[in-house]
């Protein structure tokens, strides 16, 4: 038995000052960067995140700039599998995360517990 939730949206940003992409997005989205979060270092930015809401994490990358979500839980391997029972396949196993390929294409994360307050909102899964 095992849980999962989803934890928040990424949002990739292929660009040179990861700086100036994440004082855009705070400014969209009415968030203040959060300087002190653990998830705000190198090329990380994390948004503030309202009691009960979706983290927003802005990251520069190589790729092409997109939007992807984060699944948490408390089992990888387990979310992994699951996920890849229903279609879902590996791309990349990193050292904390899975990056996985929805059967429609779109990249996910699965990744350790983030946010605060777990299991609360979060699947049982047997």
């Amino acid at each position: 038995m095992h849980h999962s939730r989803i934890n928040g949206i990424l949002i990739d940003c292929k660009v040179d000052d990861i700086d100036d992409a994440a004082r855009f997005w705070a400014e969209a989205l009415g968030r203040k960067i959060d300087p002190g979060h653990p998830g705000s270092r190198g090329n990380y930015r994390m948004l503030e995140t309202p009691a009960d809401e979706l983290s927003v994490q802005i990251q520069r990358v190589e790729h092409e700039s997109r939007v992807h979500i984060d699944i948490e839980t408390d089992d990888i391997g387990a979310e992994v599998a699951r996920l890849e029972k229903l279609g879902a396949r590996v791309d990349k196993r990193l050292e904390r995360w899975v990056v996985m390929q929805a059967p429609s294409g779109q990249r996910f994360c699965v990744v350790r517990v983030q946010r605060a307050g777990w299991p609360k909102n979060a699947n049982r899964w047997e």
